[in-house]
């Protein structure tokens, strides 16, 4: 027996009367100056540590250039979604150095 097609199989939205759909632009990315970024250290499920840098502001495609610039130098894994970056493990030290080395404004939060 076939499955019945969901909303979200047909892409969500079927029909709008709303012109603005999908114009939703991306912040211009700050300076590194203005940027104001906060380190934080986060335990996941299963008792695994990362290093979460919040507060980035600008295009996604410019998040995903320093969040490659971060887990290269650390050498770890991680991701960057949503405004986050994610490094595996406690790098919060090296992360501050290498952002204040490139003129971001940041700082360790947390406890």
């Amino acid at each position: 027996m076939k499955k019945r097609p969901t909303l979200s199989d047909l892409g969500g939205l079927v029909y709008s009367t709303n012109k603005n759909i999908g114009t939703e632009r991306e912040p211009a990315t700050l300076p590194p100056q203005q940027q104001d970024l906060r380190i934080h250290l986060d335990r996941l499920k299963g008792n695994k540590v990362v290093t979460r840098i919040v507060g980035f502001v600008g295009k996604e495609g410019d998040l995903e250039d320093l969040g490659r610039l971060l887990k290269s130098r650390c050498g770890v894994g991680g991701n960057t979604k949503d405004g986050v970056i994610l490094l595996q493990g406690d790098h919060r030290d090296k992360v501050l150095a290498l952002l204040a080395e490139k003129d971001y404004k940041a700082k360790k939060a947390g406890g």
